[in-house]
């Protein structure tokens, strides 16, 4: 008996000088696959949460994304409405997704990953992000809660917390999400 293990190879533009698909990729994806289908639109109840994220923490952008093969895409979004996705090399929540800890930038010009990046460099102007990862039972990485701004900020261990429990929330959500979509498979 003959097995083929068809491998997608992504040739994706990298902006960050350091790899982004982490080495659990494969297994990630399907993982992503089981709560969510990526469709390219965002979801009513995750934009009025990042709504509330963002008023939170006064912020002018809150984002939920979830990270697929080539694309981030954002399930809640406010502050960039009209955006529901953006390349995965381009996207900072592409890095939120390589470490289980909070990915925080109080100034992105004053990182050396950052300073290739259109979002960074170009007329966005961003320079502050703060993301955590949505992190599923079986400990995958599969997308982040981020809060985005286009001037320098800092990001207290409460707001670190804070930013945490509205991740496990979402999180929380799609888990529910999940089961009633297997009950009905």
């Amino acid at each position: 008996m003959l097995f083929c293990i068809v491998i997608r190879i992504v040739h994706m533009n990298n902006t960050f000088g350091k790899p982004i698909i982490p080495e659990n990729e494969e297994g990630r994806i399907k993982d992503l696959n089981s709560y969510v289908t990526l469709d390219g639109y965002p979801d009513k109840y995750f934009n009025e949460i990042a709504k509330i994220i963002a008023q939170s923490f006064g912020m002018p952008i809150a984002l939920i994304s979830l990270v697929g093969n080539e694309y981030v895409e954002f399930k809640g979004n406010f502050g960039m409405e009209g955006t529901n996705r953006a390349d995965r090399g381009v996207s900072l929540c592409s890095l939120a997704v390589l470490d289980p800890q909070p990915t925080i930038f109080n100034d992105a010009l004053q990182e050396p990953c950052l300073l290739s990046n259109p979002l960074v460099t170009g007329s966005f102007g961003l320079r502050f992000y703060a993301g955590v990862p949505l992190t599923t039972a079986e400990g995958y990485n599969i997308g982040s809660v981020c809060v985005v701004d286009q001037k320098v900020r800092s990001f207290s261990d409460n707001d670190v917390a804070l930013l945490t429990r509205f991740a496990n929330n979402v999180m929380e959500e799609l888990e529910n999400r999940r089961i009633k979509k297997a009950s009905t498979e």
